[in-house]
């Protein structure tokens, strides 16, 4: 035991943890490859970033519970540090996460996925106005004995909200005013290797032919679910390269839809519908903040990461994604 308290040990743990501190340094000093925004946040951890057109503003949400905004200016240059703005902040989902969400333009509200990371015991839908932050709606999805966990939001034509439970890979489905539906299973979305079940259903998109695109981070699968067909389910069957440990997901037009992954975030293409689909292009991601979420703002691609860098500042980083061929 004397070794542990020894000067060497000391010298030893110092020594250890000063390499993983130095690669980090050297990867934030190096010079970005894209256009990037930073803000500075209260936290270190941010799940998804989406792009609010008709305000001019990023929404961010909070791992530790709520909703933030980040103004964006037409006058500040691409080195200015902007200011994320908490907007949202419930007393009621204390020590309860915000995750993916959705933004309902024709509605004027965000449609957000609530869950208790750590426990498992609870699970929520919520709704909040764009234009004075009240809360809509509040619709609790799971309970203490379900180990689900909501993870990201898709709103339909209707305004029905669809959203993913990354545990128990089924998909909850909530009406426009928030009462609760139903629920979306297949045998599809739970593999039989145990391992491919650790992280199951996570991103997810409406597509305006009426069916729903989601992401299997485990299996890096894409299904279709056709909510105008019995909730029929299909793997979207990949020609050529697969995708890589799925998560956010962003539909940029009928047939084109941006996948984030690790450790590219990949164009996907496809002809038919998307009952097949193709890797058409790829772009690099900041690989040591891992990437979460996509959005669109001025038809480029932006990519949230999770973890914000520095103190006592904590400065978060969404990064354009320049594709370039396979």
């Amino acid at each position: 035991m004397g070794f542990f308290c020894s000067a060497k040990f000391l010298s030893l743990i110092l020594l250890i943890s000063a390499i993983p501190i130095a690669i980090l340094i050297s990867l934030e000093s190096a010079k970005p490859t894209s256009h990037q925004y930073h803000f500075h946040s209260s936290g270190y951890l941010r799940e998804c970033s989406k792009y609010d057109s008709l305000n001019s503003r990023f929404i961010v949400s909070f791992m530790e519970g709520g909703l933030g905004i980040i103004p964006i200016s037409n006058n500040k240059t691409s080195n200015t540090i902007l200011a994320e703005i908490p907007v949202v902040k419930d007393a009621d989902l204390f020590t309860n996460a915000t995750l993916g969400f959705s933004i309902d333009s024709k509605r004027n509200r965000v449609v957000v996925a609530i869950s208790d990371l750590l426990g498992h015991k609870y699970s929520a839908v919520a709704a909040y106005d764009l234009s004075n932050w009240n809360r809509l709606f509040l619709t609790q999805l799971s309970g203490p004995g379900d180990k689900s966990m909501a993870d990201d939001v898709a709103v339909d034509a209707e305004g029905n909200a669809y959203i993913t439970d990354v545990n128990k890979a089924k998909i909850w489905k909530v009406g426009v005013t928030g009462e609760y539906l139903s629920k979306i299973e297949s045998p599809l979305f739970s593999p039989p290797v145990w391992y491919h079940n650790l992280v199951t259903l996570n991103g997810i998109v409406y597509h305006p032919n009426g069916y729903l695109l989601v992401s299997h981070t485990s299996t890096s699968n894409l299904f279709k679910v056709d909510i105008k067909n019995n909730n029929e389910v299909k793997l979207v069957k990949m020609i050529g390269k697969s995708l890589s440990f799925t998560d956010g997901l962003e539909l940029l037009s009928s047939n084109r839809l941006v996948v984030t992954g690790n450790p590219r975030i990949s164009m996907v293409g496809s002809n038919d519908d998307w009952e097949t689909a193709t890797i058409l292009e790829k772009a690099p991601v900041v690989k040591h903040r891992l990437a979460t979420a996509v959005t669109v703002k001025d038809g480029k691609v932006y990519i949230s990461h999770l973890f914000g860098m520095g103190y006592p500042k904590k400065k978060h980083v969404l990064a354009e994604a320049v594709f370039s061929g396979l």
